[in-house]
């Protein structure tokens, strides 16, 4: 059997054993071996019995994954049990399994608990962890192929599980089925995995081609990356908008693995990487985790090059952003890494220097690798066990020394669905959220009931600390260091997003208190709902949703879809002297529905959570009232959004799961390409997620929109399709976009047909730097930060928006503002010292970005198109932003002057 040979052959050449399964006889050097006493059991079966082919001879599936997990059970069970965690979108099962010892395995429901109390120092003195600490197993949790097209880690972890369960007489397998429990999630994404071999497969010929160029190493889109709804999902442990994410907290939060592992895939010309890892590192993370990581890599070198292979560390891959597979679990206090390998992409792929990598090359990497860090938890279990308790016990303490910012408070004056979904989202997190019952006095403000608070002296309190703070400060090394690179022109090493905090991006209101908190509370539950209700259920008149929230946005969506008729009023209005009610709030007249309006209303509020007011009459002292021109008729729009290239996969999939899952109304999908010649009259509304369009629609496209647009269609376009269409040979929108601000005297061009130009004295260096500069260039690239946007309150684009929101400003486009000739500017980013909310910005970004447009609004014939500059949907965390999103959306139409 030629799973037995190859990992039998470790005892001889690890090399040789990959070279078993080559498409092409291809020579390789030999290497030391790993475990050269091990056996296996031939109880145990091994891939060739269940699916019929060898590890790296095919690239798994999904079922076949499934199949042999569960035939390793049906053959242990003693020493492995399976676990359904969720179901992804597309319902495919998602798995982990627990493997260890038949003690270990036994006592699994007993080690949660224990690993419980040992996460909390409030109920687990230092007296009681002492014997937790001395007698429970290390635990290891490997997680492997989050991005579906990273495809070798699912079968190292079949390889890595057959291995613990069958290899005897093997001290290092041994130590760590005694010692240990290995949690192993093989597949994160089934759904890009599924799509990726699909794709793959269907483009073989008569020989699998290793060349680079070949279709087998060119994936369509959307790639099989990301998820059903084409999600990143390695940066979603932050917001845990996907079934996938939601599933694996949960499990993480149960079990609190010691040391946690994320398998990828990286450029096939790339080596491997293990930790340390690269600069910034995340200033709330221990000393004591990254000395636990840095002792997992070194063993793993120890393995690496016992068998000759290359690797590399800290030179990528940074630990900053705590919402990746490997950074979140190191705020409940494990020690976490990302493992990457060279891809082949397939079964084969040529590298640049001409060798051949073999899809069994980069399993059988990610299968040492995987046993090597299990070795070293098991022979570090009571230090990994005792670290970690502290790390709960320094948490606490970290907590009450802050006396500046101890407990945050979310006041829930407004947005009430907002503050709800936030507490909530911390809880799914394991943070304890509280929510005041009665009226609280916190550093001398008083709170009324409802209010929610979070005290950071709790063991997750590094995490509040990480994901509340506005500001989570990079070295000053580091800053220094890219600051240095730019100036050089070398390009800067910023990984990813550097502002990340939630209130900010969900534009809540946020107070510090730097003592406890005392009064009356309750703990929020995961179980919590938010309650809608009906105020006078049996009005005569009408009913009110005030705007302002994603309640009413729900309410309204719903609404929509079951025909209710509804309007909506553009500026606010006073009800009889008494009740002020803000621009966007929907109005569901009785005169105008059905009989069973009360009930259907009442159903909508409760399922939605929103506040409605029914109300007696329609007498409007201020504002307009209910029959004026300014009260506009709502109608279910039909949307239709761009797909498939050159639209950004990230940015489509994004914006289509908020329409579709936190608004509540479905998208219709249409292949860019059809835009160009398509009869788009019976849509209302067509969304362009970022993109590259130029390529995709071209002038043709763009005229068909426009000719649309005219007619009454409400075109949004959001990010770089923003650039699109403000291209001046496009013409859809009638802003420009900026070039980075350069000095007067650097915009000299020399005469490209002179052969001379005219002589200069420099007098120094930075004049030689300063002169090497091109005069037309776009502005420095943004990894990713939070700004302040200040919002036109005068528009029923913006009802319902508060007067300040935060956006992420994301790249290097900027624009000059519209023409008052031509449209509106409707929310525009701050000043040049305030436009920074959270992150780092380079100083002539901050001056550039000053006062430039995020919204823009440019009637257009009888339709109009709403530009956003920035992409309001991004990893769909964008929260506070989603009121305007939704008057683009839903308001849009109703102003669009549509011959019906």
């Amino acid at each position: 059997m030629i799973l037995k040979h190859c990992i039998k052959a470790l005892a001889f050449s690890a090399l040789t054993c990959v070279s078993a399964f080559a498409l092409t006889a291809r020579a390789v050097p030999s290497a030391p071996a790993n475990w050269p006493n091990i056996q296996y059991d031939n109880a145990i079966p091994d891939m060739q019995t269940v699916l019929g082919y060898s590890v790296g001879q095919r690239i798994t599936s999904h079922p076949d994954m499934l199949r042999f997990f569960e035939a390793l059970q049906q053959a242990a069970p003693k020493q492995v049990k399976i676990f359904e965690y969720g179901q992804t979108w597309e319902g495919r099962k998602l798995i982990y399994a627990a493997i260890g010892s038949e003690q270990n395995i036994a006592n699994l429901a007993q080690f949660s608990n224990d690993m419980q109390a040992l996460s909390d120092p409030r109920i687990t003195n230092k007296n009681e962890a002492k014997p937790l600490v001395k007698d429970l197993p290390a635990s290891l949790w490997l997680e492997y192929s989050v991005h579906g097209n990273e495809i070798s880690s699912t079968d190292a972890a079949m390889m890595t599980a057959y291995h613990l369960l069958a290899g005897k007489g093997d001290a290092t397998v041994d130590n760590i089925m005694q010692n240990s429990i290995v949690f192993i999630d093989p597949l994160q994404n089934p759904d890009g995995r599924s799509r990726f071999i699909a794709n793959y497969y269907s483009t073989v010929g008569m020989m699998h081609s290793s060349d680079r160029l070949s279709a087998e190493h060119n994936e369509p889109w959307p790639r099989g990356r990301a998820n059903h709804y084409l999600f990143d999902m390695n940066r979603d442990w932050l917001a845990v908008t996907q079934p996938e994410t939601k599933g694996r907290i949960a499990s993480l939060n149960k079990y609190r693995p010691l040391v946690v592992i994320d398998l990828h895939e990286m450029g096939g010309d790339e080596s491997y990487y293990f930790a340390p890892s690269a600069q910034p590192v995340n200033p709330h993370m221990t000393k004591a985790q990254i000395e636990n990581i840095n002792l997992v890599g070194r063993n793993n070198a120890k393995h690496f090059d016992a068998n000759g292979f290359d690797y590399f560390t800290r030179e990528i891959f940074d630990a900053f952003y705590p919402g990746y597979g490997d950074s979140w679990p190191a705020f409940y206090g494990a020690a976490a890494s990302t493992y990457e390998v060279a891809s082949s992409r397939g079964e084969i792929f040529r590298r640049l220097d001409g060798k051949e990598l073999s899809y069994e090359d980069t399993v059988l990497r990610h299968f040492v690798a995987s046993i090597s860090t299990a070795e070293a938890v098991a022979n570090n279990r009571e230090k990994l066990l005792k670290d970690y308790y502290q790390y709960q016990v320094d948490a606490i303490d970290a907590g009450k020394s802050d006396k500046k910012e101890r407990v945050f408070i979310l006041p829930n004056k407004r947005d009430r669905a907002g503050n709800f979904k936030l507490a909530k989202l911390m809880t799914e997190h394991g943070v304890d959220v509280y929510q005041t019952t009665e009226k609280v006095k916190m550093c001398g403000e008083t709170y009324a009931p409802g209010s929610y608070y979070i005290d950071s002296a709790q063991p997750r309190g590094r995490f509040v600390k990480t994901t509340f703070t506005k500001q989570v400060d990079m070295s000053k090394a580091f800053i220094e260091e890219q600051e240095r690179r730019r100036e050089r022109k070398l390009g800067e090493q910023i990984y990813d997003v550097t502002g990340w905090s939630l209130p900010l991006m969900y534009n809540l209101e946020v107070d510090t208190c730097g003592k406890g908190v005392s009064g009356q509370h309750r703990l929020v539950k995961m179980t919590d709902t938010l309650e809608g209700n009906v105020i006078n259920p049996n009005a005569t008149v009408a009913y009110i949703v005030p705007w302002g929230d994603m309640a009413a946005g729900r309410f309204l969506t719903a609404a929509l879809q079951q025909n209710v008729t509804l309007k909506t009023a553009d500026r606010a209005f006073t009800l009889d002297d008494k009740k002020r009610y803000p621009a966007g709030s929907l109005i569901i007249e009785v005169a105008t529905n059905g009989a069973d309006i009360a009930a259907t209303v009442q159903d909508i509020a409760a399922k939605s959570g929103a506040l409605v007011e029914g109300v007696n009459t329609s007498w409007v002292t201020k504002g307009p009232s209910f029959g004026s021109n300014d009260t506009y008729l709502m109608s279910a729009p039909k949307i239709a959004m761009a797909w498939d290239d050159p639209t950004s996969s990230l940015s489509a999939g994004n914006t289509r799961y908020v329409i579709e899952q936190q608004f509540g109304y479905p998208v219709n999908a249409v292949r860019t390409s059809m835009l160009a010649r398509a009869d788009l009259r019976h849509y209302q509304v067509l969304i362009l997620p970022a993109g590259r369009y130029q390529d995709g629609l071209g002038k043709a496209g763009a005229d068909n929109i426009k000719q649309w647009v005219e007619a009454g269609g409400v075109l949004i376009t959001l990010g770089s399709a923003t650039t699109f269409a403000a291209d001046a040979d496009i013409g859809l929108l009638d802003v420009k976009r900026e070039l980075a601000i350069k000095e007067q005297d650097n915009n000299e061009e020399p005469d490209a047909e002179s052969s001379t130009v005219a002589g200069k004295a420099y007098a120094s260096r930075d004049d030689l730097i300063k002169h090497s500069e091109n005069s037309e260039e776009s502005p420095d690239f943004v990894a990713g930060v939070l700004a302040n946007v200040e919002v036109d309150q005068e528009h029923w684009l913006t009802a319902g928006v508060a007067p300040e929101v935060v956006g992420l400003v994301y790249g290097d486009d900027i624009f000059a503002p519209i023409r008052l000739a031509s449209g509106k500017n409707l929310a525009w980013f701050k000043g040049e010292d305030d436009v920074l909310a959270s992150g780092y910005l380079w100083k002539e970004n901050k001056k550039q970005l000053a006062y430039k447009p995020f919204l823009i609004h440019q009637p257009t014939g009888n339709g109009m198109v709403i530009a956003f500059t920035q992409e309001p949907t991004t990893r769909a965390y964008l929260d506070g932003l989603n009121v305007m999103l939704m008057n683009a959306i839903f308001s849009a139409p109703a102003h669009a002057y549509v011959a019906k």
